[in-house]
């Protein structure tokens, strides 16, 4: 294993550490319980938003903290789900008197721990919650770590867009029903042509031969639907444009597209991908309004991407074209 980190069981603690020094005065962390969140934090008025997950899925997602998008992010051992500690910390956090919105990827511990803070918010008299899962996985119904489908791509443009509702001033029940409309109208599917290595383990998490890829493949590399021998990238596509579009009827509406990484994957071939999915969608009479092609949820060090489609309206357009302003994603700002 050759990565660059100091302590394998520290990987997370020094990586906040990163974090807080890369982005003076934007960003802070409280190190106690592993929350980033913006240093303006809370910010009076405005519906606080926070998620997060296992840490390995950089810029997921502390990376996406920052005005137009999330108030804060818990931090989790690598693929491991946040404490209800921390989800509580970062609550308290952001909580700017217009309630808190937990945005909660498909998975049982992620659940589980958000519940249980949201629980303990309200015993102690703190602010209204709301939550919204996202579960956009097409790939399998129940996989090692849910019950259901997982929340993969769609978390990043829950993110942005209920981010951007919030920032305009909008209570917290218009902004947890703009949430939960995006999350329902994504779907995502991914490919995996190695496996990734996780630090504290020391070896890839699963074999995959040279010669073959594992098609629906998971964030954590969780096993999906199946192998095959490794295709062309255009063969890839198909194996990701399929299964998205039979799942979600996206004609006649607008689509924002994700073409996300994995984490070893250059831009070079992303681009290679996105074109061949672009004459896919194009063939099926999908529009394709907004486009985001790059490393945005990624699984460490695994070769590999992930196609989300979203069905969106001139409302989720325009939300999504608001000013953002964090690491991870940036525009109108």
């Amino acid at each position: 294993m050759k990565k660059l980190i100091n302590d394998p069981d520290q990987v997370v603690a020094d990586a906040l550490v990163g974090i807080e020094a890369a982005y003076p005065g934007r960003l802070a962390v409280d190190h106690a319980h592993r929350v980033v969140h913006r240093a303006d934090a809370p910010v009076r008025g405005k519906v606080g938003l926070v998620s997060g997950g296992g840490s390995g899925h950089e810029p997921l997602h502390a990376g996406f903290v920052g005005p137009g998008m999330l108030d804060a992010a818990c931090a989790g051992e690598v693929f491991t789900s946040p404490t209800p500690d921390q989800v509580l910390a970062a609550s308290r956090i952001v909580d700017g008197g217009a309630g808190v919105l937990h945005i909660v990827k498909n998975y049982t511990g992620d659940i589980m721990n958000f519940e249980m803070a949201a629980e303990l918010l309200g015993a102690e008299g703190g602010p209204p919650v709301a939550s919204v899962v996202t579960a956009d996985d097409v790939a399998v119904q129940d996989s090692l770590y849910t019950a259901g489908r997982r929340g993969v791509g769609v978390t990043v443009l829950v993110e942005k867009i209920a981010g951007a509702a919030a920032a305009q001033g909008r209570g917290l029940a218009d902004v947890a029903a703009v949430a939960a409309r995006v999350a329902d109208s994504g779907r995502s599917m991914g490919v995996a042509l190695t496996s990734c290595t996780v630090p504290s383990a020391g070896r890839p998490t699963f074999d995959l031969p040279e010669d073959e890829m594992e098609i629906g493949i998971g964030i954590h590399g969780e096993p999906g639907r199946f192998r095959r021998p490794l295709g062309s990238a255009a063969e890839i596509a198909e194996q990701l444009v399929v299964p998205v579009t039979d799942d979600l009827d996206l004609t006649g509406a607008p689509v924002i597209a994700l073409l996300n990484g994995m984490g070893a994957t250059p831009l070079l071939e992303l681009y290679v991908m996105y074109g061949e999915v672009a004459r896919l969608l194009e063939a099926r009479g999908v529009g394709v309004a907004r486009t985001l092609v790059g490393n945005y949820i990624t699984s460490l060090d695994m070769a590999g991407c992930s196609l989300t489609l979203l069905r969106a309206d001139d409302e989720l357009l325009g939300l999504w074209d608001a000013p953002v302003d964090t690491p991870g994603l940036r525009w109108g700002a």
